[in-house]
């Protein structure tokens, strides 16, 4: 499912992960842990893959746009924990 938020929120998101969810998650979903990184921001396309992650220019550092959420809901249940 599609998801809006501005980069600063899911950079937020990001920086509240606690130690090694990165790794957990890319573990969970079986994917690169670069192409989680790329999901929160990142740019690394040699090691990760592209996620999805579209941004429009504006305020908080712009709107982004998930293709798929289940990576942020996943990170949002990691911080509740």
């Amino acid at each position: 499912m599609e998801e809006k938020l501005t980069f600063n929120e899911l950079r937020k998101i990001k920086d509240e992960l606690p130690n090694g969810a990165i790794h957990q998650i890319a573990k969970e979903f079986n994917i690169e842990v670069e192409t989680v990184r790329n999901y929160f921001g990142g740019a690394n396309y040699k090691s990760g893959k592209s996620v999805g992650l579209h941004i429009e220019l504006g305020p908080d550092g712009g709107i982004v746009l998930l293709d798929d959420d289940k990576i942020l809901k996943r990170a949002k249940e990691l911080i509740k924990e």
